[in-house]
């Protein structure tokens, strides 16, 4: 047994903290915090701050979307029906009537949920089993990294298609749906991280004092994934949302009256030269969410990736 200060010595060693080492090696003396990194990517990369406004924007928009307009999500007014914009209507009226700007509201709560809860779970579920299969290998790194094999040999829009087909329309189906189909990849990374990491010498350290095959992942695998993963969720949010989306089209995803972003798009085109803004609005929604995700993301490996940290 070791004795109480020589434990607290080694855990200390042993932390794996990325930002620890760095720190040691350098002459800093203080490891960079979290906030420390965001503040940095904010001075060095300046698109991702307006990346980052741009979605705290939209999900405010979302919450308060009941208080920003007079109009329900599906109030119908068939007297006004195709109106173009007007101070009335900021961004005119669909076929049936209603408020295009409170329908675009209320369409970004289904749009921003179906791209942030189904990046979570498959984030989630790729992680835990793709870092299993990593550190325990054999037979669960054979079955798990063949089941995701499985996954990844379809199409994304066609394993899409095929599974909304056959568990139909709705939310639930859609959070499913995505989630199945993006934890093979989530897996995958995770695995390569873990082989990587189970050779480094804290992790090789504490198998030598006998620390147990869980805590070294929960306390030093995973934290030393988390980096990559959070990169990886902000490149899977606005595929998750551009898959909703264009399910949404095909008419398979989300049914009406519930609005979405893709449903938008789809009721629209049939108005395209009469009422093109029924389209267009929406469109721009999706291109603006998917453009700050993938500019968040792109900041966030510029100051989470060690390697990119000393260029």
């Amino acid at each position: 047994m070791l004795r109480k200060k020589e434990k607290d010595i080694l855990e200390s060693f042993l932390s794996g903290n990325p930002g620890q080492a760095a720190a040691g090696a350098e002459t800093a003396g203080e490891a960079e915090t979290f906030g420390t990194l965001m503040r940095r990517m904010f001075r060095e990369n300046k698109l991702s701050a307006v990346s980052l406004a741009v979605i705290a924007l939209m999900i405010l928009f979302t919450l308060l979307a009941p208080y920003l307009t007079p109009y329900g999500e599906s109030d119908m007014d068939l007297l006004n029906r195709l109106q173009p914009p007007s101070a009335a209507h900021l961004l005119g009226t669909d076929e049936g009537g209603r408020d295009v700007l409170t329908r675009l509201l209320y369409g970004s709560r289904v749009s921003l949920m179906v791209g942030i809860v189904p990046a979570l779970l498959s984030m989630a579920l790729g992680a835990l089993l793709g870092v299993l299969a990593g550190y325990i290998g054999g037979w669960a790194d054979a079955l798990i990294m063949r089941l995701a094999d499985i996954v990844l040999a379809f199409p994304s829009m066609l394993l899409a298609m095929v599974i909304m087909y056959t568990l139909g329309g709705g939310l639930f189906n859609v959070f499913l749906t995505l989630t199945l189909m993006n934890w093979g990849s989530v897996a995958r990374i995770a695995r390569s991280e873990t082989l990587r990491l189970k050779k480094s010498e804290y992790v090789e350290a504490a198998r030598s004092i006998g620390v147990s095959r869980g805590k070294i992942i929960l306390r030093h695998i995973l934290p030393n994934c988390l980096p990559t993963l959070i990169v990886l969720f902000t490149l899977n949010v606005p595929a998750a949302i551009l898959t909703e989306s264009s399910l949404s089209f095909l008419g398979l995803g989300i049914q009406p009256p519930s609005a979405s972003w893709g449903l938008m798009v789809n009721t629209g085109r049939q108005y395209m030269y009469v009422a093109p803004w029924l389209s267009f609005v929406p469109s721009g929604a999706i291109m603006a969410a998917v453009l700050a995700f993938n500019f968040l993301g792109d900041g966030l490996r510029d100051v989470l990736d060690p390697r990119l940290r000393k260029q």
